[in-house]
């Protein structure tokens, strides 16, 4: 399995959505919500995806990722059997070197909007964008696992 290492923030706005240069659809259901290992099934456009990752490490910014595509109505019949699910639109917003992953959450996490950032190593600098809000990396009540099971309010800086 690959190493992830991402960092995740809650947002000031969506301003982000006038610097973003593409979006898409997104519904992803857990077939296993194990501490030690999540397995998702994910629709992302016209695409299916399957994707296992690891338990995360002490301060939630990394974890080992295995994904694959899958034929989309496959990812859909899975889908159908998923009690946990999050719908989402995805937006991609260049900020200096990196690629901001900026969630929108529809459905009881209406409102709830993530910033994730990729990284290759957790002490990597990037340049941080006017509308990112607290750093929420580690808090497992943002892992998109956890978001699927219960209802997060927007969470405004304080």
């Amino acid at each position: 399995m690959a190493l992830e290492i991402e960092r995740k923030f809650l947002l000031l706005g969506q301003e982000f959505k006038q610097e973003a240069y593409d979006r898409v659809e997104i519904r992803q259901g857990y077939l296993s919500l194990s501490p030690e290992r999540t397995v998702r099934v994910r629709t992302r456009g016209d695409k299916g995806f399957l994707t296992i990752k690891g338990r995360s490490s002490d301060d939630g910014l990394s974890r080992e990722e295995w994904e694959r595509e899958i034929p989309l109505a496959e990812a859909e019949e899975l889908l159908a059997g998923c009690r946990a699910v999050v719908e989402k639109t995805r937006y991609l917003v260049r900020v200096g070197r990196h690629t901001f992953e900026v969630d929108e959450f529809h459905g009881s996490n209406e409102g709830l909007l993530l910033a994730e950032v990729e990284l290759t190593s957790p002490d990597e600098a990037f340049e941080r964008p006017a509308w990112l809000g607290r750093e929420v990396t580690g808090e497992k009540a943002y892992y998109n696992s956890q978001i699927a099971l219960r209802t997060l309010k927007k969470e405004e800086e304080r």
